[in-house]
């Protein structure tokens, strides 16, 4: 390595926390919180759309799984497409899509036009969410890479709090409806999002864009001594596969990527159970539409609590045992719920749910961002995402055809906490990657082979 060559990742991962840290947080948590808004609208709007539609409870979890089938389809190609133009490109195409989208829903006049604007909103929410984390995570000083990746998707939570407050408050005189129209509102953003809301700067080395990246270095990091001539470089080795999902089972990543597949299938079948069913599931079990939104309330609060709490011990403990207890105490509350309770009890076993269901799956959204290279990342993000969405579609269906059977509502819920077990399991058996030891490398700042970029 030259001496006047400086490595971006070296840069990052050493920096102080600064004002342009906590910008590009709060500007993702934004558009984040608007995702988990959307996840927890079906949780509101279902038992309001079987009343106004006359729908079952399979018919009804087939309608909320359309969006996540979007989702699906959304992560995959969008992940990559980040890739390859830049995440900042993508995050805003993504937000006009599922904003748009969404708006366009309150409109629906039938379950047919319902279903077919939620899967087009769900193809800008699945690409969205693996664009804001990768981007967070590349920003992060890695000592508090967990922390930071999981305050700005705490907002995911904040998004379930806040449908579910707007849910009782607006829904009984302004019908579901409301609920659509108010997801509009990210579309008024997307000027600031473009001014305040920088590029990957991975992308920008190896577009070439060097001056933009300088001047990024120099916001998050305003002690380097930078000029227009420096010349930059990234700490990784070139990838076999480039950007393309064989490159996620490359250099030993291959069991990996597997089970981080099956955890994000398990996570987000509950994660998506719950979130479209819990006021239905606990309406089953004898309460009242507006207590059961109290509920969908404190899940979401327990989520924040455990998504922040969960990233802070991650950065201190690191991932694996954070997610794994995350997990189990999960599976253990969603088993205790289907007993008999004093509501106080109740809502704090809806919280631990919340902090399990949404906590671990963020937490493992930063444990994939760490675990791919740069170059690689919101790929091998999309793809775990988007293979998660066949669990998230798997989830509210399951749901709608136990209530239909209508068995004891323990049995419900015990049915729920049993995917997130089988996380837990998959979780204990990811190993660390070439791509882990190389951060670890450059944060010591052991000699490495660098992939150098001039000016």
């Amino acid at each position: 390595m030259s001496a006047n060559t400086m490595n971006v990742n070296h840069v990052v991962d050493n920096a102080k926390f600064t004002k342009s840290h906590l910008s590009i947080m709060l500007w993702c948590l934004i558009l984040i919180l608007f995702d988990g808004y959307d996840l927890a609208i079906n949780g509101v709007a279902l038992p309001l759309l079987m009343k106004d539609w006359g729908l079952t409870t399979v018919q009804a979890g087939m309608l909320a799984s359309t969006a996540l089938a979007g989702m699906m389809f959304g992560a995959m190609f969008f992940g990559t497409l980040a890739d390859k133009i830049g995440r900042k490109k993508v995050i805003m195409i993504c937000v006009f899509i599922f904003s748009g989208f969404t708006f366009a829903g309150g409109f629906a006049s039938n379950p047919t036009e319902f279903g077919a604007l939620r899967f087009l909103a769900g193809l800008g929410i699945g690409g969205v969410l693996p664009n804001l984390v990768a981007l967070t995570s590349e920003y992060a000083p890695k000592k508090l890479r967990s922390t930071l990746v999981t305050t700005m998707f705490s907002g995911y939570a904040m998004g379930g709090i806040m449908a579910a407050l707007f849910g009782s408050w607006f829904t009984p005189d302004h019908g579901w409806q409301i609920m659509f129209f108010i997801a509009g509102v990210p579309l008024l953003l997307l000027p600031l999002v473009w001014k305040f809301l920088p590029e990957s700067l991975t992308f920008l080395v190896k577009a070439n864009r060097h001056d933009e990246a300088r001047r990024m270095l120099q916001k998050i990091s305003p002690e380097q001594k930078l000029n227009a001539n420096t010349p930059l470089e990234l700490s990784e080795a070139a990838v076999p596969g480039g950007t393309t999902v064989k490159a996620l089972y490359q250099q030993g990543r291959g069991l990996g990527t597997a089970l981080f597949w099956l955890c994000f299938f398990m996570c987000l079948l509950t994660l998506y159970a719950l979130g479209s069913w819990l006021p239905k599931l606990m309406m089953a079990a004898g309460y009242s539409l507006g207590s059961s939104l109290m509920f969908l309330l404190a899940m979401n609060i327990g989520a924040v609590i455990g998504t922040v709490g969960g990233g802070i011990l991650a950065d201190k403990f690191h991932l694996k045992p954070v997610i794994i207890t995350l997990c189990l105490a999960g599976a253990v509350a969603l088993s205790l719920l289907g007993f008999k309770s004093p509501q106080p009890v109740i809502y704090l076993l809806v919280a631990v749910a919340g902090a399990s269901a949404i906590g671990s799956q963020i937490l493992l959204y930063s444990y994939v961002a760490q675990y791919y290279p740069l170059s690689v990342r919101s790929t091998g993000i999309g793809w775990a995402s988007a293979v998660g969405r066949t669990g998230a579609i798997v989830g509210p269906i399951l749901i709608g055809m136990l209530l239909a059977k209508e068995l004891p509502h323990q049995i419900n819920f015990m049915a729920v906490g049993i995917p997130v077990i089988i996380a837990a399991i998959a979780v204990f058996f990811i190993r660390k990657s070439e791509t882990e030891d190389v951060q670890d490398a450059i944060s010591t700042e052991k000699p490495l082979k660098a992939q150098r970029s001039y000016s």
